[in-house]
């Protein structure tokens, strides 16, 4: 069938209002949040159901016509960005965005993928829950991107990532059949859990169209200190001795450097130094409580006192109201968005809590060693072992010649994860950027199953070509 004919079939599943030919109105779909990839599409397609995205996707199938699912497209490694040859349609999910129901006794909430996350967080809310997936992008991100790639955020500590909120999935697979998972069970052992092919999947095996996730109690009490420390490595005992006092009440552990925060002063308007003296290294620690009167405000207390006895903790402060933590937790914020205004070779990755403290300090002598005056910005969600161990350029270094290294960088940093059994992707994806990068870090019989597994589902290869895992 010709391309023409195939483009005219798809404009008549969707409707006029389902599809974007302009290229003009084109660009935002084509291009990746840093910039680091640009491709081209014949169509932009935007269903407004389920069916629609079968009807489209069994036209697709027949004509071998690739297709790229996208949500808010606001990921980081290529992962929703269209090749740059232009022979795919991308389908955008944005218009699917209805909740389809919200039990509050079995704690779940039934949504279709294209529902902005800060849209479901406000919604579970207004029914006296909450749903705890939070990350920088919720104000744009699709809950479909947030399954496709396993998000993770600032709350995994306490309820787990992407991956252990959902309960169950509506899927429509590359030849158009639908697979109706939506499950809303926490008990059920009648086989293959099909829906983890699919969360983290990338849109490389099927497109997900809603979701049954998780819900949980409303917080009542919510306490949040901002605390200086000496050593990375005192951050990880406070971690351990916080966790062991508050046990699922810690909902919060990020770590962040000195050198980041004062990235942040300088370059990020209203970003504040919470305490009178500087220390090489902080902790933004926030505890919560379903209950009214908890008492974690005197357990938190306790803990820092306790903390500050032992020499882990220098000096600190609670928010006393919640204004003055939106302030602390802005300066997390911050320091990402300060990053932005120099040349930085980003890293995503995990190792065991354990060895965080190690992983950093290693990292850290060798890229510095490498290239003396590089500023590494360990920071991020520590307490699951998560690091984003970033390296602003040196002051006074080409932005061009610097980014031109990445590769050198990355190969250094996923060295060392890689001596300590992490991951070079802790919740961002694979995409492309790093599609080719796993197949040196993971076991080649794991690389092999992953490709029969694609081979399978996507016999043609339409589903997201060139992303996650290279057939």
């Amino acid at each position: 069938m010709e391309i023409a004919a195939t483009i005219e079939r798809i404009k008549a599943a969707v409707g006029p209002r389902g599809w974007i030919a302009d290229p003009r109105d084109q660009e935002p779909y084509l291009v990746e949040a840093r910039g680091l990839y640009r491709g081209a599409t014949r169509l932009v397609v935007r269903p407004a159901s389920t069916a629609e995205v079968a009807a489209v996707a069994r036209i697709c199938t027949g004509a071998k016509l690739p297709i790229v699912p996208q949500g808010g497209n606001t990921g980081l490694v290529g992962g929703s960005v269209p090749p740059e040859d232009g022979h795919n349609i991308v389908l955008a999910l944005g218009r699917m965005n209805h909740i389809r129901a919200i039990d509050p006794v079995n704690f779940t909430m039934t949504v279709e993928a294209g529902c902005i996350l800060a849209d479901l967080q406000r919604a579970a809310a207004e029914a006296d829950r909450l749903f705890p997936l939070s990350l920088g992008a919720e104000g744009s991100c699709q809950i479909g991107g947030n399954l496709s790639t396993n998000a993770g955020g600032i709350a995994v500590l306490r309820y787990g990532n992407t991956r252990e909120l959902t309960l169950g999935l509506e899927v429509v697979l590359p030849d158009g059949r639908i697979w109706d998972g939506l499950r809303a069970l926490r008990k059920d052992n009648t086989g293959y859990d099909l829906k983890q092919l699919f969360i983290g999947g990338e849109g490389t095996l099927g497109i997900i169209t809603a979701a049954t996730i998780k819900l949980f109690p409303k917080p009542r009490e919510v306490e949040t200190a901002f605390l200086g420390l000496d050593r990375v490595e005192h951050a990880m005992s406070l971690f351990a001795e916080a966790r062991a006092a508050t046990a699922d009440q810690l909902t919060a552990f990020e770590l962040i450097p000195r050198a980041a925060l004062e990235l942040a002063l300088a370059d990020v308007p209203g970003t504040t130094d919470p305490l009178e003296a500087p220390y090489p290294w902080y902790v933004l620690l926030e505890m919560s409580s379903s209950e009214s009167e908890s008492g974690i405000r005197g357990l938190l207390e306790r803990l820092l006192s306790q903390a500050l006895e032992k020499g882990l903790v220098g000096d600190g402060v609670i928010a006393e109201s919640g204004a003055q933590a939106k302030e602390l937790w802005r300066i997390r914020e911050a320091i990402v968005e300060a990053q932005n205004y120099s040349g930085s070779i980003k890293h995503d990755v995990a190792v065991p809590v354990s060895r965080v403290a190690e992983f950093i300090n290693r990292a850290t002598l060798l890229v510095t060693e490498r290239l003396p005056g590089i500023r590494p910005m360990a920071f991020g969600h520590v307490g699951d072992g998560n690091i984003h161990f970033n390296l602003t350029q040196p002051e006074g270094v080409d932005r061009p010649d610097y980014l031109a290294r990445w590769q050198e960088f990355s190969d250094i940093v996923h060295g060392v994860v890689r001596e300590l059994a992490g991951s070079i992707s802790a919740e961002h994806g694979v995409g492309r950027l790093k599609r080719d990068e796993i197949t040196r870090y993971k076991p080649p019989v794991e690389i092999e199953l992953m490709r029969r597994i694609k081979r399978a589902l996507d016999p043609d290869g339409i589903m997201n070509p060139g992303k996650l895992v290279k057939v």
